[in-house]
């Protein structure tokens, strides 16, 4: 059987027993869309290019470890290890910011106006954190919508083409998923507001 028509955790799969080749059609499969969920974040061709580049190593490196587990599609779980990838670049950046144009450094710039989106950031981390185990609760078909919606920006239309179901059942699963995940939160005592 040809590598191009195996899905995604049969690639993976492959891969794990030695056939490199399996990944690259996993690379090419999804390349665009990792990429552009990237570029979207930091509009910026080669600094994507980078982080593109690096978010791939975490994935061989995870694949390796063993640390993936298929709990849905290959291209969620890869989005969200390119979104995690961005916003590590983000934090460097905001730390090369804390030193001054001329090598100055004072332990006075790691305190005031950087500390209340540092702060923001670690709670929004967690609450994403808390939100991806919630997803896990959730019946296979509302969890690959709500997925394929939220962290790989798909339209209703294209995770209709994607899951094979008509746009208003797209809709229907996302309504009940989002219900779902209010109900979750509410028994796991788990609040957006920060």
């Amino acid at each position: 059987m040809k590598l191009r028509k195996l899905e995604d955790h049969d690639l993976v799969a492959q891969y794990r027993n030695g056939n490199e080749q399996a990944f690259e059609v996993l690379i090419r499969r999804h390349q665009k869309r990792v990429f552009l969920q990237i570029y979207s974040k930091v509009q910026d061709s080669e600094i994507a290019d980078d982080l593109f580049q690096e978010t791939f190593i975490k994935i061989i490196r995870s694949l390796r470890k063993s640390n993936y587990e298929e709990k849905g599609k290959f291209l969620p779980w890869a989005i969200r290890v390119a979104n995690n990838t961005t916003l590590d670049f983000f934090r460097r950046e905001s730390r090369k910011k804390e030193f001054r144009p001329n090598g100055e450094f004072t332990v006075f710039d790691t305190y005031g106006e950087s500390d209340q989106p540092f702060e923001q950031e670690m709670i929004e981390s967690q609450i994403n954190e808390d939100i991806h185990k919630l997803i896990t609760y959730l019946p296979e078909e509302q969890r690959q919508v709500l997925e394929l919606r939220i962290f790989c920006n798909y339209s209703f239309k294209e995770i209709a083409e994607e899951t094979d179901v008509s746009i208003n059942t797209a809709l229907g699963r996302m309504r009940y998923a989002v219900g779902n995940i209010q109900k979750l939160m509410v028994k796991h005592n788990i609040s957006l507001e920060f």
